[in-house]
């Protein structure tokens, strides 16, 4: 495992162990010890794992309060651009987001800290997004952004958005 800092205050490109021989390939997409070595304390609560169609958009998702979740995600097959946007006021990269594809073949990990949204564009058909998350869902505690709100230029001409997702608020009327 090799740990990246990203331009964001806290969120990390990890570099996931990865073999591939003649039978296929095998990774390893979580290491407590690694992580920690790293100054990452990440205690999963909950996994999730999405599957999608080319060209869909999931985002920009967060929980707020006392059940803000870090997220450690990935993609086991396909290729998405998973994109973080800093909400954490006061931190010197609030407003600021990241983007960086993560796919079966690059092995490629995004740690994300308490206070991001988070959301994603299938870059493939079938792109499987793999989540651990410190955090249990909370349905009260559930919110998001608008997907285009916050300066981002997503790669995409019509993505396909979920009624929810297109009926978030903008970045500018986040009151966290």
């Amino acid at each position: 495992m090799k740990i990246t800092e990203t331009p964001l205050q806290d969120a990390y490109l990890i570099h996931l162990f990865r073999a591939e021989d003649e039978r296929g390939v095998f990774f390893k997409p979580f290491h407590f010890s690694g992580l920690l070595s790293e100054g990452i304390r990440f205690e999963p609560r909950e996994s999730i794992c999405s599957a999608s169609k080319i060209n869909v958009l999931r985002g920009m998702h967060f929980q707020e309060g006392e059940f803000a979740q870090a997220k450690l995600v990935y993609c086991p097959h396909g290729a998405i651009l998973d994109v973080i946007l800093d909400i954490r006021r006061g931190s010197k990269t609030y407003g600021k987001y990241y983007a960086a594809e993560l796919s079966a073949q690059n092995g490629h990990a995004l740690y994300i800290p308490e206070g991001f949204a988070h959301g994603f564009l299938a870059l493939t058909d079938g792109a499987l997004t793999s989540y651990l998350m410190t955090r249990e869902y909370e349905p009260a505690a559930d919110k998001g952004i608008l997907w285009n709100s916050f300066g981002y230029e997503w790669p995409v001409e019509n993505p396909i958005i979920s009624e929810r997702d297109r009926g978030f608020i903008k970045f500018d009327d986040l009151k966290i």
